[in-house]
């Protein structure tokens, strides 16, 4: 079993069949190797300050870690925080995928910065539901946002549900009523992945 870690819509790759497979293991762990369901990440103190805040010194622990930028859009709070990583985390991150997907590759959290993200999602905010979204899709997309991760969906139950709409509902987006500019690129820390 393997917790990815970095799960995007930039590391899906898409055949000519419409196949999705999951890419770019350069994050992953293998859970059987650490003996546990839980990985955890163990930071080296780099000593050198990327970012501060006089405010929150376990943000300043995350966005100050190196080398290598930090999926933090994707990341779930107990990974933002207490650098904790299981399936559960990687489900959170699938929310946050499947959303880009519905969005037609749009940059989640647009308008905030890592650190408003990081803020905002620990105080209980979630991305909105986009307008040309079904309802019963986002309502699943938020089950994997749950705060307690032993309250978000499995993966199995994820493919499960996801089966069931295809199976009752012909259209998940409205594209006759997508808007064009809700959604945008945005300028990014280089220290944050994007």
């Amino acid at each position: 079993m393997v917790i990815h870690r970095d799960l995007a819509a930039r590391n899906i790759l898409v055949d000519h069949n419409k196949v999705c497979k999951i890419a770019d293991f350069g994050m992953a762990r293998c859970i059987q190797d650490i003996g546990s369901d839980i990985y955890e990440q163990k930071s080296k103190a780099s000593g050198r300050s990327w970012i501060t805040s006089d405010d929150d010194p376990k943000l300043n622990k995350v966005l100050n870690q190196k080398p290598g930028a930090l999926p933090i859009r994707w990341m779930a709070p107990e990974s933002l925080y207490m650098n904790i990583f299981t399936h559960k985390s990687d489900v959170w991150s699938f929310g946050i995928l499947c959303w880009e997907i519905v969005t037609l590759g749009a940059t989640p959290y647009p308008g905030l910065t890592a650190r408003e993200v990081m803020r905002q999602v620990t105080e209980g905010y979630r991305l909105e539901r986009p307008d040309h979204c079904k309802p019963e899709l986002y309502r699943l997309l938020a089950t994997c946002w749950q705060q307690d991760l032993n309250k978000r969906p499995t993966f199995h139950h994820l493919k499960i549900e996801l089966s069931t709409l295809l199976e009752h509902q012909t259209g998940y987006i409205d594209l006759e009523n997508f808007p064009e500019d809700d959604y945008f690129s945005m300028q990014h820390n280089n220290d944050e992945k994007l």
